[in-house]
């Protein structure tokens, strides 16, 4: 085998030990499966050590990492779960902005529906570069259209989503969808193949050319010269084929004979298959020329590898494949048996009677190699150690900083993003986006699932282990402020490149921080994805992302009518502050707004605390004790409170006494703090509440009706400003800035 060939997609110590599992050199189309099979994004081969110190299981979790989704239980009394998981499409989005997240959405609605769940419910949580490119609004704009056009089109709502904008993910933008459904635990359904002679059925669309190596494409870095040539592995969705499979599957699926499903994903057919056999511990046979192909020629390498969207792999009993056949065929989807489960463990590829390839299963998945990459502190780490915070200037206009910040593309609204997806289809959604946290009704019971989606990837680069630790904790915070038990967490790694020590020990302290978080809160890791290489050669060198371990928290509502948003209700309510302010603005949007830079240690949290925050939180809107409830993230308290006031365009005012500098405090980003309402005659009430629970609890000021922000320190004014004014500008910028305005 040449050389040059062997290393485009895999190392030759590699192809060494693929020699040794064959006892022979593979052909062209087995190196070809192997080399999909062991990819990062296969086989988790540099993250899978790291990946077992993730809490994975509780009372509440039915099903756990290893199957397409995860699913937690929800209406226990009526058996209802919700099935979910975040997956990435980087590098697809890169080089073609709308068709890469179009089908990120695409894949992540089949893993859901894979498991027999109805998708109800989507999220994003986007990453581009500085808005001053015109490459990057390009990306922006392409990248949004994709996600809205496939979402609307299938049917399933976006509900939310997080948007966060950095020069590093100039080149490199990061693109991780989220899908839930609801299905009965009875009624769960695995990619388990079983049954020697049961047919192996193919269904959905025509396989083509589009996404060969789309797999292997996910776990290398690459340049903006080898855009072009690499968009043959971009995928192309059809969202109108996407609904016919999801009923299609969903009809089959209540009718008796189905034994395994499984979405044709990365990798396509090889991994359906191959990782059907491996969990079920058999063997596959498939005939490669009864595959349904929509290009003619097609080899079976091309088969193997193809990523065509809209495509599921079926086992079922055997005697009944006419049946389930017949429902796929009624939705106008192609359906043919292509194959059969056998008992020997291997993979057994014939085209037109000629065998192909046979590969032992377990040398594709078990076998696969396993990296314990070397790690160590990266030289900035210790540089950051002796910053200091007050050498940033003190402004002298505070009024203005507002304004800046309010128009961060960070923090801006995003309703020019969220208000291009249909958020309201299904009826299910009760809290739209611009809250906390987006809430489903769950129909059949008095249930509601909160979820959120939260990294700060500034965080994470300054201080992985803290940032890693303040994901998992800022989504469970913003699920337990609408009111929900934050109950599991589902997770999208993002990193550059493992062969990097630095970027390795960046993974390494982020998955521990992830890990103890995940245990203190009691919110188990139950699917998610890796995704290693997410950098770019340039010039000047490798350029990588900061280290942005995407969380999504879902939480349960025992009554859903109960749920809380996080803007202000009445003027005449008091204002208080949950938790302690230190004014730390290292990595906050502050710093970067008058350094240009992050510096420092960034934040820091201390767990124990947050367990008692979450809790007393949803305790106290349970009791109906409080009006209104917001997580101090991004801003620090000053864009907390504008935000909370654009709603219902109501003022504020309040005042600090704290010892600390008056833009630390107004503008630093301390962790585990939530700025609440409440009503005069339940202060007393309030206060108590949180006092027994050991949560600080300050009156800070209250709502009015004057239309006004201001905020005072000391007894001095800093900030005075029309919220309506405000409002245009946080509700304009992002929109301005993607069309280049300003």
């Amino acid at each position: 085998m040449d050389r040059k060939v062997i290393e485009q997609h895999v190392t030759w110590e590699e192809y060494q030990k693929i020699v040794k599992l064959l006892g022979r050199e593979p052909n062209l189309v087995e190196l070809g499966i192997f080399s999909a099979m062991w990819s990062e994004h296969c086989s988790y081969k540099s993250s899978r050590p790291h990946l077992k110190k993730f809490p994975t299981e509780a009372p509440w979790v039915v099903q756990g990492p290893g199957e397409n989704a995860g699913i937690i239980e929800v209406d226990e009394e009526k058996g209802i779960c919700a099935a979910f998981k975040v997956e990435s499409h980087n590098h697809p989005s890169f080089i073609e902005p709308f068709h890469g997240a179009a089908t990120g959405v695409g894949g992540i609605l089949r893993d859901v529906f894979t498991m027999g769940a109805r998708p109800v419910a989507c999220m994003d949580s986007l990453r581009f570069g500085e808005l001053n490119d015109p490459k990057m609004r390009y990306v922006a704009k392409g990248v949004v259209s994709g996600i809205s056009h496939y979402g609307n089109c299938v049917g399933v709502p976006t509900v939310g989503g997080e948007v966060y904008f950095d020069s590093c993910y100039q080149t490199n933008p990061l693109v991780n969808a989220f899908a839930l459904g609801i299905v009965k635990k009875d009624k769960i359904f695995y990619a388990r193949a079983a049954g020697v002679g049961n047919p192996v059925i193919y269904v959905g669309a025509k396989t083509g050319r589009d996404g060969i190596h789309g797999a292997t494409m996910a776990s290398e870095e690459f340049s903006s010269e080898e855009e072009v040539e690499k968009k043959v592995n971009v995928q192309v969705g059809d969202p109108f084929m996407e609904k016919l499979l999801i009923e299609a599957c969903l009809e089959a699926m209540e009718k008796e004979g189905i034994v395994a499903i499984q979405d044709m994903g990365a990798a396509g057919l090889t991994s359906s298959s191959v990782e059907m056999a491996s969990r079920g511990g058999v063997g596959v046979v498939l005939y490669l020329d009864k595959v349904p192909t929509r290009e003619e020629g097609m080899t079976p390498y091309e088969i193997m590898l193809s990523e065509s969207q809209e495509r599921m792999l079926v086992v079922c009993e055997k005697g009944k494949e006419e049946e389930i056949m017949e429902v796929f065929r009624r939705w106008e989807l192609d359906a043919c048996v292509i194959g059969e489960v056998i008992e020997e463990p291997v993979l057994r590829l014939y085209w037109h009677g000629e065998k192909v390839a046979e590969l032992p299963v377990k040398a594709l998945t078990d076998e696969a190699p396993v990296y314990y990459r070397p790690f160590r502190i990266p030289s900035y780490i210790k540089e950051n150690e002796s910053y200091d915070q007050n050498s940033i200037p003190e402004p002298e206009d505070y009024n203005q900083v507002v304004k800046d910040l309010l128009t961060s593309p960070t923090i801006a609204s995003k309703r020019w993003i969220w208000e291009q997806y249909d958020h309201m289809v299904q009826i299910n959604t009760v809290v739209y986006p611009g809250s906390d946290a987006a809430v489903l009704r769950v129909k059949e019971s008095r249930r509601g699932i909160a979820i959120s989606s939260d990294c700060n990837s500034r965080y994470c680069y300054l201080n992985p282990y803290e940032g890693g630790k303040i994901a998992v904790a800022e989504a469970a915070r913003n699920v337990a402020c609408s009111g929900a038990v934050p109950r599991a967490i589902t997770d999208c790694l993002n990193f550059g490149s493992p062969e990097d020590p630095e970027i390795m020990w960046q993974f390494v302290k982020a998955t521990d921080g992830m890990a103890d978080a995940c245990s203190v809160l009691e919110t188990p890791v139950v699917s998610g994805n890796v995704s290693f290489y997410n950098e770019t050669v340039t010039e000047e060198g490798k350029r990588a992302v900061y280290p942005t371990p995407t969380v999504v928290c879902v939480g349960v509502l025992k009554d859903v009518e109960k749920r809380m948003t996080s803007f202000f209700k009445d003027s005449g309510d008091l204002l208080i502050l949950l938790g302690e302010s230190r004014g730390n603005v290292s990595g906050s949007e502050y710093q970067k707004l008058v350094t240009g830079d992050i510096a420092g240690r960034g934040q820091e949290i201390d767990l124990r605390f947050e367990k008692t925050l979450q809790r007393a939180l949803v305790e106290s809107i349970e009791a109906g004790l409080i009006k209104h409830a917001h997580d101090v993230s991004e801003g620090g308290i000053a864009v907390n409170l504008f935000e909370s006031s654009f709603e219902r365009e109501l003022g504020f005012r309040v005042e600090f006494d704290d010892e600390i500098r008056s833009d630390f405090l107004l503008f630093g980003e301390d962790q585990s703090r939530v700025v609440i309402s409440v009503s005069p005659e339940k202060l007393e009430d309030v206060l108590k509440f949180f006092e027994e629970r050991t949560v600080p609890a300050k009156v800070i000021g209250k709502v009015t009706d004057d239309g006004r922000g201001v905020i005072l320190h000391k007894g001095k004014e800093l900030v005075n400003l029309s919220v309506s004014e405000m409002k245009r500008l946080y509700e304009t910028a992002l929109e301005k800035k993607l069309s280049g305005e300003c």
